[in-house]
């Protein structure tokens, strides 16, 4: 999985203003003025080194509408329109993006599964509806994370639900414009201390 993230944790609207109203949401495009030829370098890497791609209907959508007459010259332009791509919805039937397949959304943990025996590595952008339900059920096993110099006080975040996740970094770096990206796997435990519990007071 690669996001981009707020300093605050939020994933919403990250590259265009009218991406994700939702919720009132009206600082969409919060990316913008921190590109950086390093941040490229690391989408590019990300994009490159999967085989798959799987999406909610947005995140889906807002590619499928830019991809497939993006500049040729850009090498993400040519993985991704050609890659097997899956986007998981309960209201799509078809999806026209080249090698596309719709995933049912009532059944995606299923899907998912077969998906993950299929492809050895399967990217996920964006998709803030979809990611919860991959996290809950331990079907993310690394973590691409640009964190954004930016706190925006609200709306979807990465980490929301109330599942305890233990993560090892793997790799570091903070791009010129300060965009600091972090790559993590997930633990095989989750790092808590043990509760001690006070003796009683007489």
């Amino acid at each position: 999985m690669t996001a981009f993230v707020t300093l605050d944790g939020v994933i919403q609207a990250p590259g265009l203003q009218d991406e994700d109203r939702d919720g009132g949401f009206e600082l969409g495009g919060w990316t913008q003025p921190y590109a950086d030829p390093m941040v490229d370098q690391q989408t590019t890497e990300s994009v490159l080194s999967a085989d798959a791609l799987l999406l909610g209907r947005r995140t889906y959508q807002l590619f499928a509408g830019y991809w497939p007459g993006a500049d040729p010259a850009d090498p993400r332009t040519a993985k991704l329109n050609s890659q097997p791509k899956y986007v998981v919805s309960r209201t799509l039937r078809t999806a026209q993006w080249n090698n596309s397949t719709v995933l049912n959304g009532d059944d995606v943990v299923k899907q998912v599964l077969r998906l993950k025996e299929r492809h050895n590595r399967i990217s996920v952008w964006g998709s803030s509806g979809l990611i919860p339900v991959l996290l809950r059920e331990t079907l993310i096993d690394e973590f691409v994370l640009l964190t954004y110099p930016i706190v925006v006080g609200g709306g979807k975040r990465l980490f929301s639900g109330d599942t305890p996740l233990g993560l090892r970094l793997t790799h570091s770096a903070t791009s010129g414009s300060g965009v600091l990206m972090c790559s993590y796997r997930r633990a095989e435990t989750v790092p808590f201390p043990e509760r001690k519990t006070s003796a009683p007071i007489r």
